[in-house]
């Protein structure tokens, strides 16, 4: 029984545990690495909504994602740094284009 007693506390070590260090999340509605830039993008005002056209809208960017807006449809208001959004009118021409 006593050899038992003297390892208790060597057994209860074993059980404790030490914080590791864990990278800090990104904030909300931030991808490291990514940050939408609007310079230059009212070139793209008039232009067809197509893909080929988001693709390039998110290179000159620098965004992350991409959000497509139409006419009348419900979005939400938070702003994401690493977003740009590409508004287009009943017929799939670009009205606006922003960050955010």
């Amino acid at each position: 029984m006593r050899s038992g007693i003297a390892f208790a506390p060597l057994l209860a070590a074993a059980c404790s545990t030490v914080a590791a260090e864990e990278p800090t999340p990104p904030a909300h509605g931030e991808t490291p690495g990514y940050e939408c830039k609007s310079d230059g993008l009212d070139g793209f005002v008039g232009r067809d909504g197509t893909p080929e056209v988001g693709k390039e809208v998110l290179a000159k960017s620098g965004a992350k994602s991409l959000r497509w807006l139409k006419p009348g449809m419900a979005v939400t208001m938070e702003f994401r740094s690493d977003r740009v959004n590409i508004a287009v009118d009943a017929n799939n021409k670009i009205e606006r284009v922003n960050c955010g």
